[in-house]
């Protein structure tokens, strides 16, 4: 007799395998779809956090000296901090001062702390509003001056892309208040080279510029600049971007790093439409400043009134600044030529002044020799 046990564990396994493999295999299908549909939402959430949530933050400890109208003058020192001060102009080109004080381990302010200079401020500049709509470039010179002036004393500059032509106006205009002067990626003489910043303000007629203006309101607004930017490598902003975000979703090291470039990048800030079109015009366009014709606060300045010692530092792959912008500053300046330093760093703009490489192999020689130059000049 057979035993009905037996004969039905010999059997099961047959049975088993013709009948239950469709189930399994949907099984399996639908926790694959749950993942995915998982990892379509997570990404969705982060470009959502990216776009619309997140905000600059400073890295580096500060506390806010001047509260000005067109901007935060932060104080970086330390306890006791003695030599003289160094200002770090950040560009007001678009984008907030965090680019100076990016992420802790990878901050500008925190590696000329770290390389001798005690005295560190940054220029944090604000986002214009309608009532700011009329400024202009004197103006900015103006609270630059009140920042120097409270200060009490000659102070170096460390001028970044547009903080940097901001920063040699001000040597220009007040020789005997800049110690020494650093140009990073700073457009001088915006007629050199041959990038495409030069091409489109010399090849777009004004009334371009003006009318993006006129349907700002007056301003220019940082979100349509930051389209503009982005046309310039739409293949990098509109697909790249969006296709590597997705493929490391799951990497929270890599959404960290992300964040943070990101909440800089996204975050546009408004130029006043006056100051903005007076760059264009005056600057790129005609070139008014390396050829010793622009007025700033009352006087024409000219780059040879500019004598302390200066250090040009310019990116080898920067689309942005090209280095002969940078570099053909020596030509025009009234420092001697033992008092010049030029020095070609890798990398693209914005790498020049947040980029690991070049703030851990570069920036901290930049420190040192603002910290070995002497007082300046003194006297009115």
């Amino acid at each position: 007799m057979i035993n009905p046990s037996q004969n039905i564990s010999h059997a099961q396994p047959g049975i088993s395998v013709p009948l239950f493999w469709p189930f399994a295999a949907a099984t399996q299908m639908t926790e694959q779809g749950l993942d995915l549909l998982a990892k379509n939402m997570k990404f969705l959430a982060e470009e959502e956090k990216i776009h619309h949530e997140l905000r600059p933050r400073l890295a580096t400890e500060n506390h806010v000296m001047l509260d000005l109208r067109t901007m935060i003058f932060r104080d970086y020192s330390r306890s006791g901090a003695k030599g003289i001060p160094t200002i770090v102009d950040a560009p007001y080109a678009g984008h907030t001062a965090m680019i100076a004080d990016y992420h802790k381990g990878q901050s500008l302010i925190e590696t000329l702390l770290a390389n001798g200079l005690e005295r560190v401020f940054l220029t944090d500049w604000k986002s214009a509003t309608d009532d700011m709509k009329d400024l202009e470039i004197d103006q900015y010179l103006a609270e630059l001056n009140v920042c120097v002036g409270d200060l009490g004393g000659p102070v170096n500059l460390v001028g970044l892309c547009q903080g940097g032509w901001m920063a040699a106006m001000y040597a220009a205009r007040f020789p005997h208040k800049v110690a020494s002067l650093v140009l990073a990626g700073s457009p001088i003489d915006t007629a050199a080279g041959d990038g495409p910043i030069k091409r489109m303000a010399l090849e777009t007629p004004l009334d371009f510029y003006e009318e993006l203006v006129a349907v700002g309101g007056g301003l220019m607004r940082g979100e349509t600049m930051l389209q503009g930017w982005k046309s310039m490598h739409p293949e990098e902003h509109y697909i790249k971007d969006h296709v590597d975000l997705y493929e490391h979703i799951g990497d929270p090291v890599y959404l960290a790093k992300e964040e943070t470039f990101e909440s800089w990048y996204e975050n546009p800030i408004d130029l006043p439409g006056r100051w903005y079109l007076q760059a264009i015009s005056q600057l790129f366009k005609e070139n008014r400043f390396a050829k010793g014709e622009f007025v700033g606060l009352g006087r024409r300045l000219s780059l040879r009134d500019i004598t302390c010692p200066l250090y040009l530092l310019a990116g080898e792959a920067d689309d942005i600044t090209t280095k002969e912008q940078v570099f053909d500053a020596e030509k025009l300046v009234g420092t001697p030529k033992d008092k010049i330093v030029k020095v070609l760093a890798p990398g693209g703009h914005v790498g020049l002044f947040m980029g690991s490489r070049v703030l851990r192999e570069f920036w901290p020689a930049v420190a040192r020799w603002i910290a070995s130059q002497g007082p300046g000049i003194t006297e009115n």
